[in-house]
């Protein structure tokens, strides 16, 4: 089911998914992408989990407010786990929203559950990254977000790096072998899992099947139990 919440002064729009009674799951896309990015995704953990697919600010029926700080769109999840009722939830994040659950996973320890980054954008500078070009009329995202995105990609707060071993949630971080290093954000948050897929950048949409293996394999050490 969609529905919208009126949190940290935007609307954020979710699809909803599950036994309200279950353990609260948040799948946060990557950039351009929205909660239709988790199709069958959603429905999988949906079995085990009250499941929370979100638009990110400047995605899909998400607000496009014009300000894209990477925090900004952390607080906005707090936010809606405080709407929903919400003490702690586990964090499922690709890639943007990989770096949106570990700055979250950071900044608010106690919230997170369990924490998984499928090929997170880094913390560190990225290098020999190709020049932005606006096509499309209407791309279902706000270009605007992307360029401030950008910007936060090639010169990050030195602190988002530093930050990395404040994370107390048990963690999996999930490499593509792709054009991140991953390993570097693996091994700055304390006991993360490292495991590598080699298909890319995107795992969920590529290696389903071993993205989930994986996935499942990790929530089920210790999961919480619907209550």
């Amino acid at each position: 089911m969609i529905r919208e919440a009126h949190v940290n002064g935007i609307k954020l729009v979710y699809r909803e998914e599950g036994d309200p009674a279950a353990p609260p799951l948040v799948l946060i896309h990557g950039r351009t992408a929205d909660h239709n990015d988790w199709n069958g995704i959603t429905q999988h953990f949906a079995a085990r989990y009250h499941v929370f697919a979100i638009d990110l600010r400047g995605h899909g029926a998400s607000d496009y407010p014009g300000a894209y700080a990477l925090a900004d769109m952390a607080r906005d999840v707090v936010a809606l786990l405080d709407e929903l009722g919400f003490e702690r939830a586990t964090l499922v994040g690709h890639s943007l929203g990989g770096a949106v659950a570990y700055l979250l996973a950071m900044t608010w320890p106690d919230r997170v559950e369990r924490l998984v980054l499928e090929d997170p954008a880094p913390p560190y500078a990225m290098k020999n990254r190709p020049p932005i070009v606006e096509e499309g009329e209407s791309p279902g995202f706000d270009w605007r977000m992307v360029h401030e995105t950008e910007r936060q990609f090639l010169a990050p707060d030195p602190a988002w790096a530093e930050g990395l071993a404040a994370i107390t949630a048990p963690t999996l971080v999930l490499s593509g072998a792709s054009h991140l290093d991953v390993e570097a954000v693996a091994e700055r948050i304390p006991r993360a899992e490292l495991v590598t897929i080699e298909v890319g950048h995107l795992i969920h949409v590529s290696a389903r099947a071993a993205f989930l293996r994986a996935v499942d394999e990790f929530l089920a050490d210790g999961a919480p139990q619907a209550g």
